[in-house]
């Protein structure tokens, strides 16, 4: 189970990324895509086109990490970038494990492949 902090930056990329990038290519993504330093300690994640895979970049002052969560079945419900034109989102720590847990954020309701 991960915990985030409150005064953790949590940065979403809303297009879609390969998901066969990991260290490298993530941190490029951060540079070029989302226009952020990956040294700054924040989480910056991604997804792919299918919403069934997650991968989250951070650098926690010694070295990368990169998380992954596949999903079995269903997919995450993804925030929109609608009107944003540099790609990314900023979410608050408490969005984003809501968002990792199969809560739905525009209706306030479990995905289908939510289970307790």
């Amino acid at each position: 189970m991960l915990s985030f902090t409150g005064n953790l930056k949590v940065y979403v990329a809303t297009e879609p990324a390969d998901m066969r990038k990991s260290f490298n290519g993530l941190y490029a993504l951060t540079i070029n895509v989302l226009k952020e330093k990956p040294e700054s300690g924040a989480l910056f994640v991604f997804t792919n086109k299918r919403r069934n895979r997650v991968k989250i970049l951070n650098f926690d002052g010694t070295g990368l990490w990169v998380m992954t969560k596949r999903l079995e079945k269903g997919t995450f419900s993804w925030p929109q970038g609608i009107g944003n034109e540099d790609g990314k989102l900023s979410l608050s720590p408490e969005a984003l494990a809501l968002l990792l847990d199969g809560v739905d954020m525009k209706s306030g309701k479990f995905r289908p492949w939510y289970q307790r």
